[in-house]
């Protein structure tokens, strides 16, 4: 039997694309020899704040708030609030090391960002509070932590750039060539297919 969280829709997150690893493609093609399947560059993005399928999280949403606010009346203030945010200009981080990802089937570049990333992701997070305090919702930090829409792991955010699969199933933290990374400025992955207001 099929269930509402079977269904899929488009993940939405705000994310910073990726312009250029390093010195050019072989440096990036380079990754090779520590991570199976490398990612395309062209696609490669480090994630600010993941928001998930957006009716899973208004069926989150519903469910902790025991119908006091219902999914219809969450998603309009969430997708406001996401489209109101400002862009957050490109800028210039580094890594030195591959880290497990997703329960360590993932291999990421661990990235070391300006502090004005950090800050901004901590505005995204306060942002998402304000938001949803403004639904009804209480002990907001377990929602967020528990809510499989939002799908966070830890309350500390870990910038990174998922680039391959891990060589084995639980692949220690590894120590590579420090390579510079160009990010874009900051998008809405999928941002078409919100509903308008």
């Amino acid at each position: 039997m099929r269930t509402g969280r079977d269904t899929q829709g488009p993940r939405i997150t705000l994310e910073v694309p990726v312009i250029g690893v390093g010195m050019g493609t072989s440096e990036y093609e380079g990754l090779n020899r520590y991570v199976d399947s490398l990612r395309k560059p062209q696609g490669l993005h480090m994630t600010l704040l993941h928001i998930g399928i957006l009716d899973h999280l208004g069926r989150d949403i519903e469910a902790w708030t025991k119908g006091n606010t219902l999914a219809v009346e969450a998603l309009p203030e969430l997708v406001a609030w996401l489209t109101e945010l400002p862009v957050l200009e490109g800028f210039l981080g580094k890594s030195d090391r591959l880290i497990p990802l997703g329960g360590g089937r993932i291999s990421g570049l661990e990235v070391d960002v300006p502090q004005e990333v950090h800050d901004y992701q901590t505005l995204l997070l306060q942002g998402l509070h304000v938001v949803l305090d403004g639904l009804g919702l209480d002990n907001l930090d377990d929602f967020i932590l528990s809510s499989p829409a939002l799908g966070y792991r830890s309350p500390r955010w870990v910038p990174h750039i998922a680039v391959g699969k891990t060589r084995t199933r639980h692949e220690p933290p590894m120590e590579i060539a420090p390579v510079a990374i160009e990010f874009g400025d900051s998008r809405i992955r999928n941002r078409q297919t919100l509903p308008t207001l």
